[in-house]
This record gives C-alpha cells, structure tokens and sequence, in this order.
C-alpha cells in the first residue's frame, strides 16, 4: 500500500486545479482518474459540442487561455488539450487508468483501493463533477420498445439516430442544442419543456457572460443567496458556443418548425402526454430574464461603460398558447426519445458515512462530515461559479486551506 498525505479523485478541471493548489502549499498528492486526463470531455460530449463560455473563461490556477481567439469557444478536442497542457505546465501527479473501487476509513486513514493498487490517505478529494450519471425518469420504462432511448452522454451526431422523429425531454443548455442540430439533420422534432434559464448569447455588444462576470455575478457565494437549496436546483442556462455568436433559445427552435410542448408528464401506450403549463413557464424565464438585463443596464449605466443601446425586450411566453398537451408517437414517427433531464451524482465506492437521502454527498462548501474528506466541482459548492472550468480553481484555493490546516492537526508532513 502506497503512503502519501492527499488523494485526489478525478483527473477533469476541479481535479487538476486542486492538484496546482495542493503542489503550490507543498503537499504531498496523488489525482487518479479512470480514463484519461479531461475524459468526461473526450467520451461523454456530442461531436459538435462547443464549451457555453467564451475562452477567455477558462482561467485555472496559474494557467489561462493565450490563443487566437479569446472571444470563440473551444470544441471538445480544444478542451482536452487545454487541459493536457494545463496538467503538464506544472506536472501534475497523475495515474490514468486508474480506477477508484472504494474509499473508506480505517484508523486515522483513508484508504482508497483502486485497479492499480491501494493507497492510504491523511486526505482525499473528491473531484469527479457535478455531470456524474444521466438522470432519467421512471416513466422512461412506459416508451415503446420499438423506440430507441439515449442520453446525451451517449449521443454523438444525428446521422446516428434512426431515421424518424426524435422527441428531446429537457430544454436547458443540452437539450435546446441537441433539439436543434438533430432538427438541423431533417428530422422533425418534439421538445418537451420544464424550467429553463433563457438567456441571450450577446447583449449590447458584449457576450452575456462577460457582463454576468464583470457584475460579479458568478462571484457570489453560499452566504449570497437566500436558500442555497433552491438556487442549486435551478436549471443550466440555455447557451450555445457558438463560433457566429448566435443566440438559440426556445422561440428560435418553433420558428424553424420544431414542435415545442410543456413538460413530459406521462406515455400512455404509443401516446406522450404534455403538462398545459409551457406559457405559465416560459413566462416566468422571460421575467427572469427581463430583471437580469435590466440588472446589466443598471450596471452599464452606474459604470459608464460604452456599449450599444439596450434592444427592445422581446417575451416569448405569447408565442406558445397554442401547444400541443398529446402526441401519437406512432402517428408522428417518432422514433428516437433523448432524455436531456440533467444529472444525478453516484458515489457506490464512497463507504463512508457522508450521504444524504438522494445519495449526493452531504457538505458545507465542500467539507464533509469525515474531516479527512472534501469535494470539489459540484454545482455552486462555494459560488455560482463552481462547476465551470473557469470556477474550480478559487474553490481549491480555499479548499486547500482546509485541506492543508487538516493534515497540520493530524501530523501529517506538509513540505
């Protein structure tokens, strides 16, 4: 059994940032991943799949976006490679192909069996991401067999897809896009729509990112928020990374022909079966949006920053009164249904005492219950910021602290 003071689990951005942090203050550590540096990236993405934030987002400890074009959006192979490259600038300890069967405590140590051997731990990290395993409904199991079912981690491009129509459930980020290019293919598309965050791509001449970032709006913590709950539980932003900028949301989808309905409530035999609540929410993503972008010109304004004039706010809800609540899948040629309903976390390795009822890891801004264990990389952990690539690294600084004042109580040797 290998000896070292820190294990970090998961080889992704939240994984390699906390190795840059834990190096920096001298700790000893090791980051095993399953795969390959970034592999979520290289396995788990469709083909077209572009990163939702500009370039210039992607600061890591110690390391940021130097190329061509700070404003585009890296493709997959991108990602990969900027991560590659930020894992070597600073020769992070990583043992690929290595996976994780089992953490647990035994005595003062953790100890983390793996495919390529045990190690015994003061500490361990969990860095495996907040996009863990596809949820999918149980009304999954009522879709006619002769229909295909896929989640979007399966997905790679629609001229896989049977021929035929596609129903797409879920319409944040992944499903607005996966609904678009498939349409794009010449199959005709359903999607079914629950809450969504609807922003545009560019908003008086900038990215809408650069004006959530300069507002500081990603920089809000746990402590900014009235119930840290219910802003985890709110829905990914309907983006697209798009090298023309352009801005997809649900109104652009209906107007090239695709079929937008209310939420999947049930399949009963060949027929789906849709909430009547798709103005009641899109309505309240327009108000969202609407106080958001009054919130930037606010700001714009107090700031003096020189922009373009503020466009007219154009509500969405209206268009939708007419939507469909039933859909004959057999009548309409549906012959593939994309489950695009977001991610739950599984942890069946993890045999220590720290999960709640839902199986998600119980923590306080990534400390757990077992004071030798934290978790990095979920969704707002510490700030809105905390799953993308560009909000880990201020997460594993602070966690770092944590970490290293840890090991200063348990004796550990701290370079």
């Amino acid at each position: 059994m290998t000896r070292v003071s820190t294990v970090v689990i998961g080889a992704g951005q939240a994984g390699l940032a906390m190795s840059h942090c834990l190096a920096a203050r001298g700790i000893g550590h090791v980051v095993l991943e399953r795969g390959r540096i970034g592999e979520r990236w290289r396995s788990e993405r469709w083909d077209s799949l572009r990163l939702l934030t500009p370039n210039w987002q992607s600061r890591l400890p110690g390391f940021c976006y130097d190329g061509p074009d700070p404003d585009g959006y890296m493709s997959m192979p991108d990602v990969v490679a900027y991560l590659e490259r930020y894992a070597a600038s600073f020769g992070s300890p990583v043992k690929s192909g290595v996976a994780v069967e089992s953490v647990a405590r035994v005595g003062e140590h953790l100890v983390v069996r793996t495919t390529g051997g045990d190690w015994s731990a003061q500490s361990v990290v969990i860095a495996t991401g907040h996009s863990d395993t596809p949820r999918v409904p149980a009304l999954a199991g009522r879709v006619p067999a002769g229909i295909a079912q896929l989640v979007p981690t399966r997905y790679r491009r629609a001229d896989r897809l049977a021929d035929g129509g596609v129903l797409v459930v879920g319409a944040s980020s992944s499903g607005l896009q996966l609904a678009e290019e498939i349409h794009r293919s010449g199959r005709p598309v359903t999607i079914a729509v629950g809450a969504h965050t609807r922003l545009p791509r560019d908003y008086r001449g900038r990215d809408i990112l650069w004006w959530l970032d300069r507002m500081g709006v990603f920089d809000e913590t746990t402590d900014d928020v009235y119930d840290i709950a219910v802003s985890r539980s709110q829905p990914s932003l309907q983006l697209i990374g798009h090298p023309d900028h352009v801005t997809l949301d649900l109104a652009t989808l209906h107007r090239t022909g695709v079929r937008v309905v209310g939420r999947l409530l049930d399949v009963e035999g060949d027929t789906a079966v849709f909430d009547d609540d798709l103005v009641a929410t899109t309505a309240a993503a327009d108000i969202k949006l609407a106080t958001l972008l009054r919130r930037v010109d606010r700001f714009a304004e107090a700031a003096g920053i020189p922009c373009q004039p503020a466009p007219p706010f154009q509500p969405h809800c209206l268009g939708f009164a007419d939507a469909e609540t039933r859909l004959d899948l057999a009548a309409a040629g549906v012959k593939t249904v994309v489950w695009a309903t977001g991610f739950r976390r599984h942890y069946p390795w993890l045999h220590l005492p720290v999960l709640d009822g839902c199986g998600d890891i119980r923590h306080e801004r990534g400390l757990t219950d077992d004071p030798g264990l934290f978790v990095i990389g979920l969704h707002f952990l510490r700030r809105r910021k905390s799953a993308f690539l560009d909000g880990v690294g201020t997460d594993a600084r602070e966690l770092t602290d944590h970490v290293a004042s840890h090991l200063a109580r348990v004796g550990a040797a701290v370079a």
